[in-house]
């Protein structure tokens, strides 16, 4: 089986694995021995956050626009996140994927990741407005006022919701993906 084969047949099973998982309210939880595995399934969480989270209207610029997942600083996912989303439509709009080096401009974001190396994250997250989706890493990021937060739990890749923080960002989260997280606030 040739390198491109055997990506595609990777890329399938991870969003298989997650898609089947969220769909029947099952954890499912893939390896995360290796960075880039866990960042494939972290990407593959990032498109399936947007399959079961619905934005108010104002979160975007026209009835069209993309839904723009935003990395902001280092990117950790390397091409994983971009070969993920490739083709991805949901709710009828495109997936797309976006990388930032600040505070994304109003609108132009529906999620927004930060990996572990932004720093000052939490110093931002208040002023990103309604309708962004922020995704950080570690049990602090929620308890900062981020709306999801990877962990590693016994070399597993899961995920903490802080579901105020959502409401507040006029962001309803389905009841599918809060009953498959680690935890919810």
């Amino acid at each position: 089986m040739g390198q491109v084969t055997r990506n595609c047949v990777r890329r399938a099973a991870i969003v298989i694995c997650l898609t089947m998982g969220l769909a029947v309210g099952l954890p499912c939880f893939c390896e995360a021995a290796d960075q880039p595995l866990e960042y494939q399934v972290k990407a593959a969480f990032l498109l399936n956050f947007t399959k079961f989270a619905e934005w108010p209207v104002t979160a975007f610029v026209a009835p069209d626009s993309p839904i723009a997942i935003c990395i902001l600083g280092d990117d950790p996912f390397g091409n994983a996140l971009d070969q993920i989303v490739a083709g991805e439509v949901v709710d009828g709009r495109k997936v797309a994927v976006r990388r930032i080096k600040q505070a994304p401009l109003p609108k132009s974001c529906q999620v927004l990741f930060a990996g572990s190396s932004e720093k000052d994250v939490l110093k931002i997250l208040p002023g990103l407005g309604p309708g962004v989706l922020t995704v950080g890493e570690g049990e602090g990021f929620v308890g900062g006022g981020g709306m999801i937060a990877f962990v590693i739990e016994n070399r597993r890749v899961r995920f903490g919701i802080n579901q105020t923080a959502a409401e507040n960002a006029g962001i309803k989260l389905s009841s599918r993906l809060l009953k498959v997280a680690k935890s919810v606030e």
